[in-house]
């Protein structure tokens, strides 16, 4: 039965084209990382904050992810977040991209940024 309800509001939510506002809103959790020490004052930096979302929110994201998948592409420069790609990949397209440059006698320059902390530095209260 609650099967059947959830099939018919999402299907509503298509038809309409209308997310319902309680979709967009998430709360953020601060979590501690694994290795805290008890022996000194905690930090923003001991923690990782995690998005809850409503449950029904995350059905509906699988059931159009699902059945509207061949309707979604990223760029092929796009690595991060797909499935059976890597690092590996954006090393081996760069260097292709350089390689080619160089190739005709111009010059390659590359700018690497790295983000591994970025995330730790973000104010999650504004998120």
């Amino acid at each position: 039965m609650l099967t059947v309800i959830l099939c018919k509001f999402l299907k509503l939510i298509i038809l309409c084209k209308y997310v319902p506002s309680g979709f967009r809103h998430s709360y953020v959790v601060p979590v501690p990382k694994v290795r805290v020490h008890r022996s000194r004052k905690m930090t923003c930096d001991d923690f990782r904050g995690i998005a809850i979302n409503p449950i029904i929110f995350k059905v509906f994201e699988y059931c159009t992810l699902d059945r509207f998948k061949q309707h979604f592409s990223s760029g092929s420069s796009q690595f991060g977040f797909k499935k059976g790609f890597g690092c590996r990949n954006a090393v081996y397209k760069v260097r292709s991209v350089v390689k080619r440059t160089n190739s005709v006698g111009r010059t390659a320059n590359i700018c690497a940024i790295d983000l591994t902390k970025a995330f730790d530095n973000v104010n999650h209260c504004a998120l």
